[in-house]
């Protein structure tokens, strides 16, 4: 049983991998592509940096995002990812954020609350045994074990 839930269990982190990696990989190019845009609502929400931030961001986000894709130096690219999300409902989303115990709703609306959850998920669980983590930690494990 347990041997079927681990199975289960990198499929549901594998699908989880693919579909937030991916939205990640867009939001960053998204962002890259429309420079001007991140650049004028970080100037706007007090953001220092904003050039500079909007860069950050964008690069964090598409870079990790195909990270994340394929499962690559997984948990190390989701404490970034977790950075600029934290963020994110701190500045561009801080009322819901700041209200969250008297209107949760509204909280758990905001669109960084999953990329936030599912970049958690990663970070606690790992990328699961369908990932390219998995296939260099078992090749490198493997060559050790063969040299002692």
């Amino acid at each position: 049983m347990a041997k079927m839930l681990n199975f289960f269990q990198s499929i549901f982190i594998l699908i989880l991998r693919l579909y937030w990696g991916w939205q990640f990989f867009q939001a960053g190019l998204g962002k890259l592509s429309h420079i001007q845009k991140p650049i004028q609502f970080f100037t706007d929400l007090g953001i220092p940096l904003p050039t500079f931030n909007a860069y950050l961001v964008g690069s964090i986000e598409m870079i990790g995002g195909l990270l994340l894709l394929v499962g690559f130096f997984a948990r190390l690219v989701s404490i970034p990812l977790i950075v600029v999300l934290l963020t994110a409902l701190f500045t561009a989303h801080a009322e819901a954020t700041f209200n969250l115990f008297r209107d949760p709703d509204t909280f758990f609306e905001q669109a960084p609350f999953l990329f936030l959850y599912a970049s958690w998920v990663v970070l606690l669980f790992g990328p699961g045994q369908f990932s390219l983590d998995h296939l260099f930690h078992n090749f490198f494990l493997s060559k050790k074990e063969k040299i002692v």
